[in-house]
């Protein structure tokens, strides 16, 4: 394990501080933003396969954001457990702010066609997927909390109504876009990771979440939906996860393993990895990846989110 500079968790920890005092539920991080602390059911016989429906009832640390707390003393004891932690994450979904964020990938238009000779465009396809779908179901996004993350984008924080679970999602609304809900967490401002620092963006100090306008919390909370036919016409598959498939699918030649791993990654980290990894399996494949390289790839992402080691 890497040594953690003493200061850097001392920030961290203050940061979480200043977070659970405005009612923000926190967790520490790890440098790669996952929970700091381990599960204490990793050594139960069958890989702790017993302690995976336990949420804290056991009163140990390390269930992830089912530990997040706003009690000061709770944590400092889950800091001084995690002398490693960076950063700390800020639960979703939790009273009283009930918060949704809206997670803006990065992915510049001048990099999918053109080659280095193309003019630049600065401005990324989910920023772009995220003014069409406001001009398509008539909202405004309100002046808001709006953190920046280390590769460009941006977490948009906004909060939620009580009694309404807005789930986590990634790539449904658009490619690029993740939403992080009930069950999700937050990388908070002030958190130092392996790739760089999360900060507020200008103008955003001293607000916060402001409501999810309604047309989109529309879009956030859709109907129970059955099965659908997935790419290429297979019924059967999950429709949650189409927008990562597609992704997938739109790698070119140089792209194919980082962008499967990539979306294999968002799966996993919205728990339902297993079931699309076949559809992830068949769009790698029809890219032009070998079923041996697809499932090794997406192995690693399981094994990376899985959490710290």
């Amino acid at each position: 394990m890497a040594i953690t500079a003493p200061h850097t968790t001392t920030l961290a920890l203050a940061h979480a501080l200043s977070a659970a005092e405005s009612g923000f539920p926190v967790i520490p991080l790890s440098p790669s933003k996952l929970p700091a602390l381990r599960s204490p059911h990793r050594d139960e016989p069958g890989g702790g396969a017993s302690g995976s429906l336990c949420r804290g009832e056991c009163g140990l640390p390390g269930h992830g954001v089912h530990d997040a707390t706003t009690d000061p003393a709770a944590v400092r004891a889950l800091f001084a457990a995690a002398p490693w932690a960076t950063g700390y994450g800020i639960a979703c979904g939790r009273a009283p702010h009930h918060l949704i964020g809206v997670d803006l990938d990065v992915t510049p238009t001048s990099s999918r066609q053109g080659g280095s000779n193309a003019t630049p465009d600065p401005t990324p396809d989910s920023v772009v997927a995220l003014q069409q779908l406001a001009f398509q179901h008539l909202f405004t996004l309100p002046e808001t909390v709006v953190v920046l993350t280390p590769s460009g984008g941006r977490h948009i924080w906004l909060s939620g109504p009580a009694g309404i679970t807005v789930p986590n999602s990634a790539g449904r609304l658009a490619p690029g876009i993740d939403v992080r809900g009930a069950g999700g967490y937050l990388v908070g401002p002030g958190s130092v990771t392996a790739r760089g620092a999360y900060r507020l963006a200008p103008g955003s100090a001293g607000l916060t979440p402001a409501p999810c306008p309604r047309a989109l919390l529309r879009l956030l909370t859709p109907p129970e939906r059955g099965l659908h036919a997935g790419p290429g016409g297979h019924r059967g598959r999950p429709a949650q996860g189409h927008g990562l498939v597609q992704f997938v699918l739109a790698a070119h030649a140089g792209q194919r393993n980082t962008r499967l791993f990539w979306a294999a990654c968002r799966a996993y980290e919205h728990g339902f990895g297993d079931s699309l990894a076949q559809a992830l399996v068949d769009a790698a494949v029809r890219t032009g990846l070998t079923e041996r390289e697809a499932r090794a790839t997406i192995a690693s992402a399981s094994r990376l989110t899985a959490g710290p080691a």
